[in-house]
């Protein structure tokens, strides 16, 4: 009677999960076959941000409004890379870059004035409107304060020009990294005696930097931070809101402003010229300035706003900070000399190693 049972039992589960296999291929094949998203439910995003910092964004506009999100993520410089050369209405929205990539690919952008614009920094902003700014990311030094004494980290731009720091610098490569080419101008506009980042002092000024990495260059911001709280660098350069973030999880990374100057950079969110989903990116753009999605970056991601509005929020950060004067537009016009010459250097050292 027990094995009689056994075997029944057996012939029932058997049963059950035969039933459930079909009913889980019939569910696939209904996904695949019958459910269709009409072009006006559709928007292509390009996103250079995390998908940490993307992802919760997306996924509560989409919960919002019912539109279908297409995400291609990807580095900053590459993206921006691809849209020069993608098919008109291919792509409806950038998101994430430094606001020095938008004003280079201006011709690819169109105008779009967010609906809250009155309740945005007009600093931040610009007469072309060619972006919506999206978050403030000054450039800040870190520290391993397990190998580096507070009184011995270095205070200024300038001191990353001598020997001291040679080879013990975490740095991200900034043909790859919107935050690291800004870093880079920063240095420029620190070093420049008359704060106007004279461009003809690039190559020296790069070149001796380029030269203290020692031939290390980290693949993203985030891999700074790695580098440095593992104690492989001792010191690296990187966003304001990333290094918040790591502190809370690493209490061996402290963080400071350079005394010589750091920068106010928004990175930025624009609509791409023949966008094919118009309605819904202006609908995106809105949303990312709105105060729900401000907030979430003050709160969760340590950044700071955009929004006048919310000031408070971060009121307190850098109070003490030089902020220099900051040219986008010179910062735009140069990335055709500077990422070359980057790039050259780069090779110089992989055919010295060689």
């Amino acid at each position: 009677m027990f094995r009689k049972n056994m075997k029944r039992k057996a012939f029932c589960i058997t049963l059950i999960v035969a039933l459930i296999l079909s009913l889980c291929s019939c569910g696939k094949k209904n996904t695949d076959e019958n459910i269709s998203i009409s072009e006006d439910k559709k928007l292509v995003i390009y996103t250079s941000h995390k998908k940490e910092v993307y992802e919760p964004i997306i996924e509560e506009f989409e919960a919002r409004t019912g539109i279908f999100v297409d995400v291609v993520a990807g580095d900053t410089i590459s993206l921006f890379e691809n849209i020069k050369k993608a098919e008109t209405g291919s792509v409806d929205i950038m998101f994430g870059g430094g606001v020095e990539s938008f004003l280079e690919c201006e011709e690819y952008f169109c105008p779009y004035e967010a609906a809250d614009s009155e309740n945005i920094s007009s600093e931040y902003m610009i007469d072309s409107k060619i972006y919506t700014p999206f978050s403030v990311l000054p450039t800040v030094f870190i520290y391993n304060n397990k190998l580096v004494y507070p009184v011995a980290a270095p205070k200024t731009w300038k001191e990353l020009q001598t020997d001291r720091w040679e080879g013990k610098i975490a740095f991200a490569d900034p043909t790859k990294s919107g935050s690291s080419y800004t870093a880079l101008c920063t240095m420029l506009f620190a070093l420049d005696d008359d704060g106007e980042a004279d461009m003809e002092m690039s190559e020296d000024v790069v070149g001796v930097f380029y030269k203290n990495l020692g031939g290390s260059v980290a693949a993203s911001s985030s891999e700074v931070l790695k580098e440095v709280a593992s104690g492989k660098k001792l010191v690296g350069i990187t966003a304001e809101g990333l290094a918040r973030q790591w502190m809370e999880e690493s209490k061996d990374l402290t963080f400071l402003y350079p005394s010589d100057g750091t920068c106010l950079v928004p990175d930025a969110t624009g609509i791409l010229k023949g966008s094919t989903h118009l309605d819904n990116a202006k609908k995106f753009v809105d949303f990312t300035v709105s105060k729900d999605v401000q907030t979430l970056l003050t709160d969760k991601f340590y950044r700071r706003s955009v929004r006048n509005d919310l000031a408070d929020k971060t009121n307190s950060l850098g109070e003490d900070a030089l902020y220099l004067k900051y040219d986008f537009y010179l910062a735009a016009s140069q990335k055709k000399k500077i990422l070359p010459m980057w790039e050259a250097l780069k090779e110089d050292t992989d055919e010295k190693v060689d």
